[in-house]
């Protein structure tokens, strides 16, 4: 009996380890039922190809993907696919992000720190409907179209207008290309909104 108890409290550090782990990649919080994404350790905005581009004055489309399962891993509650095109202002030294999907959006004179937020935050999921004690699960996935090969942005230049849905489908329909630049995927999971209600800020 004290060995199976061990195992337990073995497999509760673990778990938690891990978890914690995740929390300095990606941070949920719930707020008005809205599900709210954070990931202050994830700069998409700070290194590799995507700065080389937007450093020679090039627009950079990065599409992100957000997946909620709720129930069990085979029914997904709601899949968000949104793409922000981002290009940098070399003598201000700052970022402009325009999201392309609908509603379109966009902002300007951010840091990129504030750039990167801006675009998690217009990730949020609608979960007025999903009871407060009912298993979810969720994964995060961003991808830079940083190839000017690539099949979806095959011309010189990348418009505010950005790509179709169809095209931002097929970019999360296959693993990433090599050499692409991704984040993630990020997966968490199973919590409850009631979790998420008693603890803010959490990252498990």
């Amino acid at each position: 009996m004290r060995t199976i108890k061990s195992w337990w409290l073995i497999l509760a550090f673990l778990s938690g380890f891990a978890l914690a782990m995740w929390a300095e990649e990606v941070i949920l919080n719930w707020r008005d039922n809205r599900l709210e994404f954070s990931a202050p350790r994830v700069h998409f905005l700070e290194e590799g190809k995507p700065m080389e581009l937007l450093h020679n004055a090039e627009a950079v489309p990065f599409g992100f993907q957000v997946t909620l399962w709720s129930g069990n891993r085979g029914h997904i509650f709601e899949r968000l696919q949104d793409e922000f095109v981002v290009s940098y202002d070399l003598w201000e030294e700052k970022y402009r992000v325009v999201k392309t999907q609908s509603p379109a959006r966009k902002a300007s004179h951010l840091s990129a720190k504030d750039a990167e937020q801006w675009c998690w935050s217009q990730m949020a999921i609608d979960v007025s409907s999903i009871g407060g004690n009912e298993p979810l699960w969720v994964r995060l996935d961003v991808r830079a179209e940083d190839d000017k090969g690539s099949p979806l942005f095959p011309g010189p230049s990348v418009g505010e207008a950005g790509i179709s849905l169809t095209s931002l489908i097929e970019l999360f329909s296959k693993p990433p290309r090599r050499g692409q630049s991704h984040w993630g995927p990020y997966d968490l999971g199973p919590f409850t909104l009631d979790e998420l209600r008693r603890s803010p800020h959490r990252g498990s």
